[in-house]
């Protein structure tokens, strides 16, 4: 994760916008008298909001953790999305 200066950060804002947006690494400012702050693609932000909010209840936290686990140890096969749709009656979009 890159840190840069607040005067840095004015000077280079082009480019440490880019830095971010490409790597998808937050990139963290600090200014004198201030707390840090961090530049990140709002698609990212965005992706941290829906995991906390996934996250967030215990019940629903271990039941995700859970089904993670199990896919990590292969076995189950995967299923495709229309096989999915079918199997849980919910019409394709379109």
């Amino acid at each position: 994760m890159a840190k840069h200066t607040y005067s840095h950060l004015r000077e280079n804002l082009a480019r440490i916008w880019d830095e971010a947006e490409d790597s998808r690494i937050p990139v963290i400012v600090a200014r004198r008298g201030h707390g840090e702050m961090a530049i990140l693609p709002a698609e990212e932000l965005r992706s941290l909001e829906e995991t906390v909010h996934l996250l967030r209840s215990p019940v629903n936290a271990t039941r995700l953790l859970a089904a993670l686990a199990r896919s990590r140890q292969g076995g189950v096969p995967p299923t495709d999305l229309a096989t999915l749709r079918q199997a849980l009656g919910v019409i394709a979009p379109g």
